[in-house]
């Protein structure tokens, strides 16, 4: 079988990481979750622990402070790394991307070396947001496609699933990005390596409980982003690797 893990990045999530542990289970009863939390005021490292003790498919990394969206997932991705999973998901912990979907990502991943979760393919696919937040969202995708060239209809989303190779091939030591701009960064930098990209469509709801991490300084990074993307890559608009088909999956050696 092949080894998949969900990494869930948490900061206040008490109210949220046993219910989503739940439902990714119901969905894929296989798939392993490591939640990496930043160092919560609200109790969500202890309640973690105390999920990984009681299931070996749970998996718990602290962060000594909060580090952001970005340098929680670097963390993740290196662990999963060292642990072998064939493969690596990223998932919000609040509900807003649905774990019923997992299936749909294992179907998409045959064929391609990074899916993307999409709002915008076939469609806005997006419940209980405001006009001007759906807006925003549109504009930074348009954005980032006239900047970048890349052919993504949702660049800024964050439920994908990754080919271990592709983690592997991307220098995390040296990854800019530490908010939401981290979505950007990582799809752009596989797209340039000529690794097979293909987006699935999915309903993104808002978070049912919480409260959203977004701040001016985080949009703030994200725009300067996009340029020193384009200028580390001399804004060319092309993949710089053209690679051939990637190897089918094979199970890995076995660990809890």
């Amino acid at each position: 079988m092949t080894r998949r893990v969900v990494i869930i990045p948490t900061y206040d999530e008490r109210e949220n990481v046993r219910p989503i542990a739940t439902a990714i289970h119901a969905s894929d009863p296989a798939a392993h979750v490591l939640f990496v939390d930043d160092n919560s005021p609200d109790g969500t490292g202890a309640i973690i622990d105390a999920m990984a003790a009681a299931d070996e498919r749970i998996h718990a990394l602290h962060n000594p402070a909060k580090g952001g969206l970005g340098r929680a997932y670097v963390v993740g991705f290196k662990w999963a790394i060292q642990h072998r999973y064939d493969l690596i998901f990223e998932m919000d912990a609040d509900f807003s991307h649905d774990p019923r979907e997992l299936p749909n990502f294992l179907a998409a991943i045959a064929e391609a070396d990074l899916v993307l979760g999409s709002r915008y393919v076939q469609g806005i696919r997006i419940t209980n947001w405001p006009l001007n937040r759906l807006l925003l969202s549109k504009t930074a995708s348009t954005y980032v496609r006239l900047i970048t060239g890349m052919p993504i209809t949702d660049p800024t989303g964050g439920f994908k699933c990754f080919r271990r190779e592709v983690l592997e091939s991307i220098d995390l030591d040296n990854v800019m990005s530490s908010g939401y701009s981290f979505q950007v960064e990582m799809t752009h930098s596989a797209w340039m390596q000529g690794f097979r990209i293909k987006e699935i469509p999915i309903i993104f709801e808002d978070r049912r409980s919480g409260y959203s991490k977004m701040n001016r300084d985080i949009a703030t990074e994200a725009l300067r982003i996009v340029w020193k993307l384009a200028l580390r890559n001399r804004f060319r608009r092309t993949p710089q690797v053209r690679r051939g088909a990637t190897p089918p999956l094979t199970p890995g050696p076995r660990e809890n």
